[in-house]
């Protein structure tokens, strides 16, 4: 005889005496794929508590976590991408951005604001990888542009959060264009000697590493960031050899002096007041 013996056969629970756990309460690590829970990972900058994996966010958590009491007022919202190519692929490209526009509640792979970082007054444009890969396209390149005319006016610092998949294929030449104009518009905000802080997130790959990704009076990034320009597959079999351990990593990246440092959000608002009440001094 087994050592267990069910007593009461064909225990069910119906439909309506089961309980769920309600949708956005829990999430899970890629990493160390234990469970966090929302709340408490919100609390702690959207870093595992188990293992400091940074996950993945967007525009909205950026600006909650760097701005004073997540106050800041957007510029150039009503920014959208036309299609200049009339591009077609499996899908119209004017079906694509309405289906990202409605799932992502975002206009574009980007959203500018203005606020106070520890006091200081501070422009941010940061990228969406939610909308379509947070691919470069004109209103990208646009919106930086404007940003960067609107810290040159106002005399105020800009920041850059890349996170990007690269420029758009969608709109081909007008994609690859916003490298230039993007590289343009931070030379004249040098020109008057306004800080331009550069922050590399997972990922920051193709157009946007090769052009203001790279351009920062400081390159910063946060840990275990993928950054590069073509992907470690296809560096691979161009190549033919086997990269290095931690290849295209921010660690690997600032160990051979293409970064500043490396700095964990948790500790991002304060490394980045520091800095600017510095450049003010």
């Amino acid at each position: 005889m087994a050592w267990f013996k069910r007593e009461n056969k064909g225990i069910i629970t119906t439909t309506e005496e089961k309980k769920e756990a309600p949708d956005g309460v829990w999430n899970k690590c890629p990493n160390c794929k234990k469970p966090l829970h929302q709340a408490e990972l919100q609390e702690n900058k959207y870093v595992c508590h188990y293992c400091d994996y940074h996950l993945r966010v967007g525009s909205k958590e950026y600006f909650e976590v760097l701005f004073d009491n997540n106050d800041f007022k957007e510029l150039f919202a009503n920014l959208t991408s036309g299609d200049p190519l009339n591009f077609n692929d499996n899908k119209p490209y004017t079906e694509r951005i309405k289906e990202s526009q409605a799932k992502t509640g975002l206009k574009d792979a980007i959203r500018a604001g203005v606020g106070k970082i520890d006091g200081q007054d501070l422009v941010i444009a940061c990228m969406d990888f939610a909308f379509i890969g947070g691919s470069m396209g004109s209103v990208v390149g646009e919106k930086i542009a404007r940003s960067i005319d609107y810290s040159i006016k106002q005399k105020i610092p800009f920041l850059m959060i890349s996170k990007s998949g690269g420029a758009r294929m969608m709109e081909a030449a007008f994609s690859l264009m916003q490298m230039a104009k993007t590289s343009a518009k931070l030379a004249l905000l040098s020109q008057a000697k306004i800080p331009y802080i550069s922050l590399l997130t997972d990922p920051t790959t193709g157009g946007v590493t090769a052009s203001y990704a790279m351009l920062g009076d400081i390159n910063i990034a946060e840990p275990g960031a993928l950054i590069g320009f073509a992907g470690p597959r296809v560096i691979k079999e161009t190549i033919k050899k086997d990269l290095p351990k931690g290849f295209q990593t921010s660690e690997f990246v600032l160990e051979h002096g293409f970064l500043d440092f490396i700095v964990d959000r948790r500790a991002m608002k304060a490394k980045l007041g520091a800095f600017l009440k510095m450049m003010q001094n």
